[in-house]
């Protein structure tokens, strides 16, 4: 564990995104006791008032308790509704990166892997082999949700709408990844999309094939403008979907890892037979 002098993040900032993602990721087990003050101010080359400030951060989010005269301790249960992005951090710091997503779009996506995308331009982290492979909705054939409300119907203007949504959070994630292959950041780097069906109800990612991560799409009415007109939409919202983290670090025999395997074995189902490539 160090601080990257051209992160531009504040110290404190830093020191607790390092220790978010090694307690998500179970570096730090549920319960373990974490270094004391000074051994983590050693560690990482700062002062005892920044790591205070980075326990205080963890605290604020409830991944770590405080107890009195003994330290500070990854709490026994951590809330199994989790952020991506630590973990997408730390799969991109492993020499090989493959994730796979299926979900109504990539917009998420896009966001969590602009970091670790931008570390690699600037040489902070160096993967060898980089997959990225994306099920996104087939746009051209009628959805029976989202729909409208007034008539649970499909709606064309919207799936219009969608698609370019869709196509522009997908298409910068493949321009992106690209780059890093034809700039010689990458040896081998690939990103992929293809369509199938209407939209999931879920959204799901696979990470290195050891970690998974699964949520529900909320369904509420949304007013959208559509052909310069308003149009009440049952619409599938992603923004605020809790995310569930399943990893086979939990154990060969535990669900979690069976849920890891079993996305896994999907997303490549539905990659080999019914998504087909867009046109």
């Amino acid at each position: 564990m160090r601080l990257d002098p051209d992160d531009p993040r504040p110290p404190y900032l830093q020191v607790a995104s390092q220790l978010r993602a090694a307690i998500l990721t179970r570096k730090f087990a549920p319960g373990e006791k974490l270094p004391s003050g000074p051994e983590l101010a050693q560690t990482f080359g700062v002062a005892r008032q920044t790591i205070q400030q980075a326990v205080r951060e963890l605290r604020d989010e409830g991944l770590i308790v405080s107890r009195q005269g003994s330290g500070v301790f990854v709490r026994e249960k951590t809330a199994r509704p989790v952020g991506l992005r630590p973990h997408i951090e730390q799969a991109f710091k492993r020499p090989e990166v493959t994730i796979d997503f299926a979900g109504f779009s990539g917009e998420t996506l896009h966001g969590a892997i602009q970091e670790a995308l931008d570390s690699i331009r600037a040489g902070r982290l160096t993967p060898e082999r980089i997959s990225i492979r994306l099920i996104l909705p087939d746009t051209d054939r009628p959805w029976s949700l989202p729909c409208r409300v007034d008539n649970g119907q499909d709606e064309p203007l919207f799936r219009q709408r969608a698609e370019k949504i869709t196509s522009r959070h997908a298409q910068a994630i493949v321009e992106s990844v690209h780059e890093l292959r034809d700039l010689g950041l990458v040896a081998q780097a690939s990103a992929e999309v293809r369509i199938s069906g209407e939209p999931p109800r879920f959204k799901m990612y696979v990470i290195n094939g050891e970690e998974a991560f699964f949520g529900y799409y909320a369904v509420a009415e949304h007013t959208v403008a559509l052909g310069g007109s308003p149009v009440v939409m049952y619409d599938l919202m992603g923004k605020d979907t809790e995310l569930f983290h399943f990893a086979l670090s939990d154990g060969p025999d535990s669900t979690s890892a069976q849920f890891v395997q079993q996305s896994s074995a999907w997303f490549d189902a539905c990659w080999a037979s019914v998504a087909r490539e867009v046109s």
